[in-house]
């Protein structure tokens, strides 16, 4: 196969291991060696170093450790140097090329993120960020390259084991410290438990928040586990939010921090169980950027709610709702910068969030210091996100779509023909500033709320987004829908049928 097969986006990411869904093994140690060649034949080309020096980290997969070691043979035969830094998290990753006194000049994060333990991927940084979608497609090719030059390195060392946790975690406590201007213990009196779900999260508990005063106890899957054993590491997965929700009120603490996989989400929850997630989460960090940074621009993803946009207007903010996919809302937010719009934060509603501060890394540990900041001020995190607007009802359909000769025509079609009827039902109107799919606003005898239809980053999936304000407004709004795609053939509109009925 093509080593593009494995391009998702941003990222490389395949099966790693054999499992019960009989999906065939496509991420193989020998992918991995020729993929990691590829980055450094393609960073020396960009550098005109052939001694580029690599960093690789893992999480706590059960194909981690294999992956990695494959990855080096992959680096020592294009001649470059590599340095394993062991189980670490992906923003800790990139921060090796840009952290300390001889930064990196690349770096190499195994990982998949939330997904089942027998996924695993790659994600790879410079110092000016992570590599974008179209770099990752020169990595495939140049790896399909290597791959047929079928050269077997004669590996005899193994990479040299390097410590650089104990450097980021030292950056992340610095932050804290300064920003919050107590001293060098501004936590203490705080109880905050941490849920890492297993993943590498766990050093946020011992090397920030203990090493600063915090009471920690009742922090709970702190040990990394490739079977993730208690409930997915995914802040938006159902178990694991009432997992953290649990521990915060069992143990009486003021915080709750939960971590995917590999650290770069992140979502917390109050004394009293109010979740800081999605919306949420976004209004608060919204409130922290413009405390600093008055009329700053926020930029959030396409399916982030009325009440948040009417939020952040409220508090002198400029609120841009962009596209799905966190790097195409972290880049929307650098091209304002750019052009001469400020813009300090950027954000989805998955938890993944990026200040301007923090080299727009998404960073969910970062995202946390920003509230641990203020807590260290003796604020509360529940006033952040006083007068935010919570709407009554929200519903996300997942429409599959069949075998069709071009996925993406196929979904512009059907886009093409909402956006030309959208308006010939009653009360709908079209969000004229809109930057992804179909959104619809419907007045309030006709739902009273809105609708966003769009295309799938990356699977065959049209996702259907529903919000309103009056209790029976999503069912309103999604059978109005349905009149207008009811003949749609090549979508499965079961689900849509199911809501209404």
């Amino acid at each position: 196969m093509s080593y593009s097969e494995l391009q998702n986006g941003s990222d490389i990411r395949g099966i790693a291991l054999e499992n019960e869904t009989g999906e065939k093994v496509n991420l193989t140690e020998k992918a991995a060696q020729d993929i990691a060649a590829a980055f450094v034949r393609w960073l020396s080309a960009k550098t005109g170093k052939k001694d580029v020096r690599i960093a690789l980290g893992r999480d706590s997969r059960l194909s981690g450790e294999a992956l990695l070691t494959a990855a080096v043979k992959g680096i020592f035969s294009q001649g470059g140097a590599a340095f394993d830094l062991g189980i670490a998290s992906t923003p800790a990753m990139f921060m090796t090329t840009v952290l300390g006194d001889d930064p990196y000049d690349g770096s190499i994060m195994i990982t998949a993120s939330h997904l089942p333990w027998y996924r695993n991927g790659m994600k790879f940084f410079i110092a000016r960020g992570g590599l974008e979608k179209n770099e990752i497609k020169e990595l495939t090719k140049l790896a399909d390259v290597i791959a047929a030059e079928n050269i077997d390195a004669m590996v005899t060392s193994a990479a040299e084991k390097v410590s650089f946790m104990d450097t980021y975690t030292g950056y992340l406590r610095d932050k804290i410290i300064s920003g919050a201007g107590k001293g060098d213990k501004p936590l203490s009196g705080l109880h905050i438990v941490v849920d890492a779900g297993n993943g590498a999260g766990g050093f946020f508990v011992t090397d920030v928040l203990e090493k600063l005063g915090a009471d920690t106890s009742g922090s709970q899957f702190l040990e990394p586990d490739g079977h993730f054993p208690n409930h997915i590491p995914n802040p938006e997965n159902k178990e694991a939010a009432e997992s953290i929700k649990n521990a915060t009120l069992a143990s009486g603490a003021d915080l709750g921090i939960i971590f995917d996989t590999d650290v770069d989400r992140a979502g917390a929850v109050l004394p009293g169980g109010k979740t800081l997630t999605r919306n949420d989460l976004i209004a608060a960090l919204s409130v922290i950027a413009l405390n600093s940074n008055p009329g700053t621009t926020i930029v959030t993803d396409s399916v982030t709610s009325d009440g948040l946009a009417a939020f952040i207007k409220e508090k002198g903010g400029v609120h841009r709702r962009f596209k799905r996919g966190y790097r195409n809302v972290i880049d929307e937010a650098i091209r304002l910068n750019e052009s001469g719009i400020d813009s300090q934060l950027a954000i989805e509603t998955s938890g993944h969030g990026a200040f301007k501060e923090n080299y727009f890394l998404d960073d969910g540990a970062y995202l946390m210091v920003k509230l641990l900041i203020e807590m260290g001020k003796g604020n509360s995190l529940a006033s952040l996100i006083e007068g935010l607007k919570e709407p009554a009802e929200s519903a996300e359909l997942r429409f599959h779509v069949g075998e069709v000769d071009d996925l993406q025509a196929n979904g512009d079609r059907i886009l093409g023909e909402l956006q030309a009827n959208a308006e010939k039902v009653p009360g709908w109107s079209l969000e004229k500033e809109n930057f992804e799919g179909v959104r619809v606003n419907c007045d309030a005898e006709h739902g009273n709320g809105w609708l966003l239809l769009r295309k799938s980053l990356h699977e065959p999936i049209m996702p259907l987004n529903i919000e309103s304000d009056s209790v029976g407004g999503t069912k309103k709004i999604a059978e109005a829908l349905y009149g207008l795609i009811a003949d749609e053939k090549t979508l499965d509109l079961t689900p849509i049928k199911d809501f209404i009925s």
